[in-house]
């Protein structure tokens, strides 16, 4: 494991694995959902190597990593025990405002799909780059392969959002494809080609919709959901209330396919008669909406959102952008409004560039440099956390800069029409597919190298970055390291454990089953007991507690995760003769009774009764010595195992 250091040290001071609700992550950014974010200790989260820095913001505790956030996230859901399924369902006892609450929403059910619409936007938009430039043409087989292959994600958009709402709200992620997948159904488009309406409901007002079909006489107003966001969201929100109520009354005999079927055939018609067109409805008011406080005056929105877009970035609140510009691009074929900010990870790259230049400090450079790098692609937070944030001018520097390159997309009529690549693999974004490489598009470049040019000359002089700092820090952390290698370090450190049951000390291989005798499942000792009571070597948790009470886990407060398994096999009886005086989740005190067990009973029924004591987290230590291997002189008799840190 690549990250363990990080991941090790993030589960302990985020509150551990029973303070995770749920976890996803971003392009920079692990997103936990955490029970109670008063347990995560976030300053001493902010000093791991490795973590950029922590934002508290739309009901999520966010960790900003860096670009290599998927290798991290992977490692830490392995390292912590957590399954991809696991999701942050409705009925989380955690009560948030409305507006956290919809911005985590719409983060949970956008950002597992944000990765794939950027990478299938990039090859629509390098198959518009690719007409523009004369390579080929929009009727070539080249340009029709290339589209399926960018197109497939956008058109069919309902079905891969079916499932991620589906894991948001608690519905089973495959009722919600099929929901998704009903919604784009081909052949339903049939029945408005060349055909005359039987009528129109609503004739004269903005919502006229002629009636092609009914369902059991009932009219219902087809519309294209392909590309659509909103009508699959809300859908999926009542279907897994269809869903859990139906799983309450119907028998586990047949639950398995009468509740999914029930589930179909109530929310596809439900959803074609009314929530398809009403929030078909919605989406249309959203993109008039937004179009019309563009139009009001685009160079004034340009300043506006150009300006505060790394802000918004910075407490994630762009996720509330985010899914109005997908929708726009259904509904218009175009978003105006969040290209605005699009200069800004330019603005970024052009602060640091010159903060790199100017600086002496060894240290901002090494951070700088690939930050830099990393604002180019898009992705603009190593720099803002790492670099311009901290030093405040920077920072200003690069709003205004973005401000400016807003106003001037602004003022070209800049659009996004696809959600693509980011930085400069998102330059194919703005190119119209109808008119090709237009004013707006060289005004979107115009708009990224003034910003660029802005902010990497006010920078460069002392209104916008003052090297003098970077180099008195740089000295005082030279100081600082003379003095602490003048100062005698204790480079270990060791906890001394003693045993949890009295009895003779054997070691670890003497038990039977190579599962713990060859330390598969951690190290330690083995005691063959002369008395039948458990006792907690220190304070702790109760981690793990088996329901036949034969063995038990404690985490303790020093991070050991011990475990203590009476006899062997002893799983067989079910419970008989053991007595647990703790459940699962107590708290407890070093010398606390654990469990009693009938030593004499377990002997008469022929069970080994030698008990391995394991540190099952022993891969997080240098080592752990049992008694019998110690050599330290003065050591307390009592002292079975020793883990050195």
């Amino acid at each position: 494991m690549k990250y363990k250091e990080l991941v090790s040290k993030l589960l302990v001071e985020i509150g551990g694995k029973e303070n995770i609700a749920s976890l996803t992550h971003c392009v920079t950014r692990l997103r936990f959902k955490l029970k109670d974010e008063n347990k995560a200790q976030t300053d001493k989260i902010k000093a791991i190597k490795g973590v950029v820095t922590v934002i508290q913001s739309g009901g999520q505790y966010q960790v900003v990593i860096g670009n290599h956030v998927p290798e991290v996230y992977q490692e830490f859901m392995e390292y912590a025990g957590l399954s991809d399924e696991s999701s942050s369902s409705e009925g989380e006892s955690e009560k948030k405002g409305l507006f956290n609450r919809f911005i985590d929403m719409i983060s949970s059910i956008f950002t597992p799909v944000l990765g794939l619409l950027a990478a299938t936007g990039m090859i629509k938009g390098l198959n518009v780059l690719f007409v523009s430039l004369g390579l080929f043409t929009k009727d070539s087989g080249t340009f029709q392969i290339l589209q399926a292959a960018g197109d497939c994600f956008f058109y069919f958009f309902p079905i891969f959002l079916g499932y991620t709402a589906a894991k948001k709200f608690g519905l089973t992620p495959f009722l919600g494809m099929a929901i998704g997948a009903a919604l784009v159904y081909p052949a339903l488009a049939t029945f408005t080609a060349g055909k005359e309406p039987l009528y129109t409901l609503f004739q004269g007002t903005i919502f006229e919709a002629p009636i092609y079909i009914t369902f059991l006489g009932i009219p219902v107003i087809l519309m294209s959901y392909s590309s659509s966001v909103i009508p699959i969201v809300i859908s999926t929100y009542f279907a897994a209330k269809v869903e859990r109520f139906l799983k309450k009354i119907t028998p586990s005999v047949v639950k398995s396919f009468l509740v999914p079927f029930l589930t179909v055939i109530l929310m596809v018609p439900l959803t074609y008669l009314i929530i398809g067109p009403i929030a078909t409805w919605i989406g249309n008011l959203l993109g008039a909406a937004a179009l019309g406080i563009y139009n009001f005056n685009p160079i004034i929105a340009g300043l506006f959102v150009g300006g505060l877009w790394q802000v918004l970035v910075m407490f994630g609140l762009h996720w509330g952008v985010i899914p109005i510009a997908i929708n726009n691009i259904s509904v218009l074929g175009y978003d105006p409004v969040m290209v605005l900010g699009m200069a800004t990870p330019f603005a970024t790259a052009a602060a640091v560039l010159s903060i790199v230049i100017r600086s002496k400090n060894k240290s901002v450079r090494a951070i700088g440099i690939p930050a830099f790098i990393s604002s180019l692609f898009g992705v603009s937070e190593p720099s803002l956390y790492g670099v311009t944030l901290p030093r405040k001018k920077p920072f200003i520097v690069t709003l205004v800069a973005s401000a400016v390159g807003g106003a001037i997309m602004g003022f070209f009529g800049t659009k996004n029409y696809i959600i693509g690549g980011m930085g400069i693999f998102g330059i194919p974004n703005y190119i119209n597919p109808d008119t090709g490489m237009n004013s707006a598009f060289f005004g979107a470049l115009l708009a990224i190298l003034v910003a660029f040019i802005i902010s990497f000359v006010l920078t460069m002089t002392k209104l916008g970055y003052d090297p003098t700092a970077d180099i008195a820090a740089e000295k005082e952390e030279s100081q600082e390291q003379n003095e602490e290698e003048l100062e005698p370090k204790e480079l270990l450190e060791t906890l001394h454990l003693e045993s949890p049951i009295q009895g003779e000390i054997l070691p670890l291989s003497s038990i039977k089953d190579p599962a713990f005798s060859e330390g598969l499942l951690g190290k330690g000792i083995a005691v063959r007991p002369t008395e039948g009571k458990v006792y907690a070597v220190a304070d702790g948790t109760v981690e793990t507690l088996f329901p036949t009470k034969h063995a038990i886990g404690l985490k303790l407060e020093n991070g050991v995760e011990i475990l203590i398994h009476i006899g062997m096999d002893t799983v067989n009886l079910g419970g008989r003769y053991f007595d647990a005086k703790v459940k699962q989740g107590d708290q407890v005190k070093k010398g606390d009774l654990l469990i009693e067990f009938d030593l004499n009973k377990l002997v008469e029924e022929g069970y080994s009764v030698e008990t391995p004591v394991i540190i099952t987290n022993s891969d997080q230590y240098l080592d752990v010595i049992s008694s019998q291997e110690s050599h330290e002189p003065d050591l307390n008799p009592n002292v079975v195992l020793s883990i050195v840190k």
